[in-house]
């Protein structure tokens, strides 16, 4: 091997296999983002069945990530990973990344739960940081989960993160990777102690809020309507319409006859 010898000169891969490699890598990349598809499929049937049937929804917001080439290449020179698509696959966990936010700590868990009773889809790995928070204050629950997808010649089981969050989490969760940004990962102790301070208020915020939405739902006593069935008629609104205009209908009919 010429590595082991000092001052050989190193291997340089011709150009064809630079184009053959940078091809599966596209390959990979875009399978990636198939299982992106799969999993913001699921949890879109979930809150529709939850909006539509249960007459709530646990769910205030879906987005997805993925890595770039560009920055799959650098993980990998940086990590010390593979340049393959079997150190990819291998080594790299975040390359597929979807974000779910809720609105209380309970739908994240309760979304969790609908998440891992899918016979298709395999959890891996599961970070709580709501119950044992990071250092810094953050909050989420991660899910490292497996899915797979149907291409044309064969199944590929795709490795995806899912985090859960609800609103002031993903608040707080957002400024603080602006402000890492910004100073490099070298944050001033004064903002990381202000951080600290914030996500202690987001906390007690996400409890306040859920105790009151528990206490409305006690007085109800039911769910509340969510926003996006406001304009929907209920089964039993819609039978009564549908009657109604019979009888119209009939009427008018009679009378044409007798007329």
């Amino acid at each position: 091997m010429h590595d082991s010898v000092p001052g050989a000169p190193h291997h340089s891969p011709e150009a064809a296999e630079i184009r053959a490699l940078v091809n599966q890598l596209r390959r990979l990349v875009l399978t990636y983002k198939f299982g992106i598809d799969e999993v913001m499929t699921k949890i879109s049937i979930l809150r529709d069945e939850f909006r539509h049937m249960q007459n709530y929804n646990p769910v205030e917001h879906v987005s997805s990530r993925l890595k770039s080439l560009e920055s799959i290449v650098a993980k990998c020179r940086r990590k010390g990973i593979p340049l393959t698509p079997e150190g990819v696959r291998d080594h790299m966990f975040d390359v597929a990344g979807v974000r779910v936010t809720c609105s209380f700590v309970s739908d994240i868990y309760k979304v969790r739960d609908m998440l891992m009773n899918q016979a298709d889809l395999t959890v891996l790995e599961e970070r709580d940081y709501i119950a044992h928070p990071k250092a810094n204050g953050y909050k989420s629950l991660h899910l490292i989960v497996q899915v797979p997808v149907y291409l044309s010649d064969r199944v590929e089981h795709v490795i995806v993160e899912i985090q859960l969050r609800t609103i002031a989490m993903d608040f707080w969760a957002s400024l603080e990777h602006k402000i890492y940004y910004k100073y490099a990962r070298d944050v001033p102790r004064h903002l990381t102690d202000s951080l600290k301070l914030a996500a202690d208020v987001a906390s007690s915020l996400d409890s306040s809020m859920e105790r009151i939405h528990d206490e409305v739902k006690a007085i109800a006593g039911a769910e509340e309507p969510v926003e996006q069935r406001d304009s929907l008629l209920t089964p039993e609104e819609m039978l009564r319409n549908f009657w109604s205009a019979a009888e119209v209908e009939g009427d008018a009919l009679r009378a044409t006859r007798e007329g």
